[in-house]
């Protein structure tokens, strides 16, 4: 059986509070997908036990105590009443058992990055301070296989090998994040989207596009890379404003 079930699974308190609040604001923010689309975080120093959502439920629904403790070294029964979506079984499983740097995953087909990854030439040029931040740090998977079950989860999961590289835009798919903590990995994919905006809006003007240079785009990106703080404050904060509203997304 996958999913845990001792009393170890609900020890996660503050991890599975954290992840509930960023399945919120993604579908608030619109950055959901109907049913589909999910989140994972590690939760064992070896990175192979994960939360992650369960299967078909709607990201505005989500609460702590929704969540599934999976085990990647373990296969799900697929029949199981409580079994993880196949294609989130898939990926996440594969990146939290070969990648253990990538602590949370988040995977979303938010609609300006999945433009972005529609294109024939899907890279994100600096032109401006949020699409400087990921200057040299995303990779392009050009490689779409269909649906993430195991083997394509496996070969997405060999792209992340570079621990400076976490953000994947899956070329035809979407994008997938990675990252140390909940508030690093939502942090990242909230800029990254809005990143993805500005650069697609820039390209619908048709106008000449005022690049950064090198030097500067790599300064840039690494000042916010040492930016103190950030991720933890805006995770902090969204989570306040839901706790302001009596959410029931920490039971």
């Amino acid at each position: 059986m996958t999913v845990l079930t001792s009393a170890a699974n609900m020890a996660h308190w503050t991890e599975r509070s954290d992840l509930a609040a960023t399945f919120r604001w993604a579908a608030r923010l619109g950055m959901h997908e109907a049913v589909a689309n999910h989140f994972s975080l590690a939760v064992n120093e070896a990175g192979t036990q994960f939360l992650i959502n369960p299967n078909q439920r709607h990201f505005s629904r989500i609460k702590a105590s929704d969540l599934l403790l999976l085990d990647a070294n373990n296969p799900p029964a697929p029949d199981a009443p409580d079994a993880p979506d196949p294609t989130a079984w898939g990926l996440h499983s594969g990146i939290h058992r070969l990648c253990p740097h990538a602590r949370c995953v988040m995977h979303t087909h938010s609609i300006w990055s999945t433009v972005l990854a529609c294109l024939a030439d899907s890279n994100l040029l600096p032109i401006d301070q949020n699409t400087a931040t990921f200057y040299n740090r995303y990779v392009i998977d050009d490689a779409f296989g269909g649906l993430a079950f195991e083997d394509e989860g496996l070969r997405c999961a060999s792209m992340l090998s570079d621990p400076k590289k976490k953000v994947m835009i899956m070329g035809n798919h979407g994008v997938l994040v990675i990252g140390s903590s909940v508030a690093d990995t939502w942090n990242r994919l909230f800029y990254f989207e809005r990143a993805a905006e500005t650069y697609v809006r820039a390209l619908q003007t048709g106008a000449p596009l005022r690049v950064l240079s090198d030097a500067i785009a790599e300064k840039t990106a690494q000042e916010l890379d040492d930016y103190p703080g950030q991720a933890e404050a805006h995770l902090s904060e969204l989570r306040a404003i839901l706790d302001d509203e009596n959410s029931s997304y920490n039971r």
